[in-house]
């Protein structure tokens, strides 16, 4: 009668990677359900008169805020994943500060888009796993490449909230109030990234961002 063999053993994780991973899945949870809340006070501090808003520029409104809350998802995902595969101790603390400083945009911009009688994008599932694992592999890039990616992208979210303050409703000050704050701190982020050592990205990276952006963009105002 043969002997039984042992079964191999299977190599064990390691614990820091499997509470990280935990780690991860939970503000992904908590990030998708809306239950991220702000540490800083609500920048909008205009009163919104009931009526002040036509019908067509509170949808118009809210589908402007529903993209911004949407590169608030993203930015949460991408830096989260950018952090994750960093091996530089700086770099990765510079990035989950930045990502923690992004929550407090996502809370503004839902309940902005809960006074606006609106919701979230349906698709914030999709528009995170992508975000997530586009900065897992631009983690890899390495630290300088790395930071260059966190530079360019609040470099064009710089550039989106801009035209945002163009074409909301001028009767939206509580709006505006929320967008002008958010790229305040879009700027600071950019500046701390290229600070750090972040450079400048190839045209055609720069460009697919871009390109990757608009399809977001024009999606997530109506989705």
């Amino acid at each position: 009668m043969l002997a039984k063999l042992p079964r191999p053993s299977r190599p064990a994780l390691r614990p820091g990677f499997v509470d990280g991973l935990l780690d991860e899945a939970d503000r992904a949870l908590r990030v998708l359900s809306g239950a991220a809340s702000a540490g800083r006070p609500y920048p909008a501090r205009a009163e919104e008169p009931a009526g002040l808003l036509s019908d067509r520029e509170k949808r118009h409104a809210a589908g402007l805020m529903r993209v911004n809350h949407v590169g608030e998802v993203c930015a949460q995902a991408l830096y989260r994943g950018q952090a994750v595969g960093c091996r530089d101790a700086a770099a990765r603390a510079l990035l989950r500060e930045a990502a923690a400083e992004e929550v407090d945009h996502l809370a503004w911009c839902g309940r902005r888009l809960n006074e606006l009688g609106s919701r979230p994008s349906l698709l914030n599932p999709l528009w995170y796993a992508g975000s997530f694992a586009l900065g897992m592999l631009a983690s890899y890039a390495g630290v300088p490449r790395n930071l260059g990616f966190m530079a360019e992208t609040e470099r064009q979210v710089e550039a989106h909230l801009e035209g945002h303050l163009q074409t909301l409703p001028e009767p939206d000050q509580r709006s505006r109030e929320v967008v002008r704050r958010m790229k305040d701190d879009e700027s600071g982020h950019r500046d701390s990234a290229e600070r750090a050592g972040g450079v400048a990205l190839p045209p055609l990276a720069r460009g697919a961002m871009r390109a990757m952006s608009k399809v977001m963009t024009g999606t997530a105002y109506w989705i």
